[in-house]
């Protein structure tokens, strides 16, 4: 489908499983972190090397204490430009842009522009927002989200795939006009966040995969076959997993908000369960971690990401542990 991509290609293959990695790359205590531009971009950096398959950014455009979780501060476009300056390999996925609140214009000129610049490397996570704050502030009702969502995604391929098209749609209507540039080959993979308050076999037609919540693994394996069975050919299927690692390789698993906190064994035993059910991308958060970020980073790389490293790298062998 997008194996000629770099970064989709990275990350995805049919009955195999990848790791990436969520900015910002620390844990911290309440909505706010550090956000140290250095350290982030040396964990990156090393990221990169150490075999993880992509590198996330969320779309946060306003702080809202009562969420509890400003992500990586920076604009998403901006900042992961600024990332794709100093790597080359790795992929760029916005886990997700929040389709609802931009004008479908600005989102598919951003992310063809960034794709371009990178050399194929973004995957366009997109979600219709959770933060309900957020909508009054753009003039919108949350309650639009969906349908603004599904105008969005309708707009966003045309304005991508067309020549001077024509739409109309609640943003707006276009007429006798362009979006330059268009991104090679008329496209760019798009994850459909959740449910983005659709059915599911709307997401299956109009996703170029599904990105979901953890969940236990008896009830993801549900999730990943009605994935399966709805979309017919192929599509990946990817989650997030908060991840408190203990020094201790050892240490039974604890459940955290939307994870564990654990030792490295069971951590590469559950997400090659979760492998084996369907899952073929996991990104991990370190907001909850109790260790330096930069020591996990190492210690995953290490032990973890060999079992499940980026498809440019899996031929190499995996090392004992």
């Amino acid at each position: 489908m997008f194996g000629n991509r770099p970064g989709f290609a990275s990350m995805f293959r049919e009955n195999e499983l990848t790791l990436g990695l969520l900015f910002p790359l620390e844990s911290y205590a309440g909505p706010v972190p550090r956000m140290n531009v250095e350290e982030q971009v040396t964990e990156a950096m090393l990221a990169e090397e150490r075999g993880f398959a992509a590198l996330w950014a969320r779309d946060v455009p306003l702080l809202d204490p009562a969420f509890g979780d400003g992500g990586q501060l920076f604009d998403p476009w901006v900042w992961l430009t600024f990332i794709a300056s100093r790597t080359s390999r790795i992929a760029l996925a916005t886990g997700s842009t929040v389709l609802p609140l931009r004008n479908p214009i600005d989102t598919a000129k951003a992310a063809a522009s960034l794709d371009l610049l990178c050399g194929e490397r973004l995957v366009l996570g997109a979600a219709t927002g959770d933060r309900g704050i957020e909508f009054p502030a753009y003039g919108l009702n949350r309650d639009d989200s969906g349908e603004l969502y599904r105008a969005s995604v309708e707009s966003i391929r045309r304005l991508w795939a067309e020549d001077f098209p024509e739409i109309d749609s609640r943003y707006g209507t276009l007429r006798g006009a362009d979006l330059l540039p268009k991104p090679r080959g008329r496209r760019i993979p798009l994850l459909v966040t959740g449910n983005s308050r659709q059915d599911l076999p709307w997401i299956a037609a109009n996703g170029d995969g599904w990105l979901m919540y953890p969940k236990p693994v008896a009830a993801q394996r549900q999730l990943t076959t009605a994935w399966r069975e709805a979309a017919g050919d192929w599509k990946p299927f990817s989650q997030s997993l908060y991840v408190d690692l203990d020094a201790d390789p050892g240490t039974a698993p604890a459940p955290i908000h939307l994870g564990y906190r654990t030792g490295r064994n069971f951590l590469v035993d559950h997400i090659g369960e979760l492998r084996d059910i369907g899952v073929n991308h996991v990104i991990l958060n370190l907001k909850y971690g109790r260790r330096p970020a930069p020591e996990v980073l190492q210690e995953l790389g290490e032990h973890v990401v060999p079992h499940f490293p980026a498809h440019h790298l899996a031929a190499q062998p995996t090392p004992a542990t």
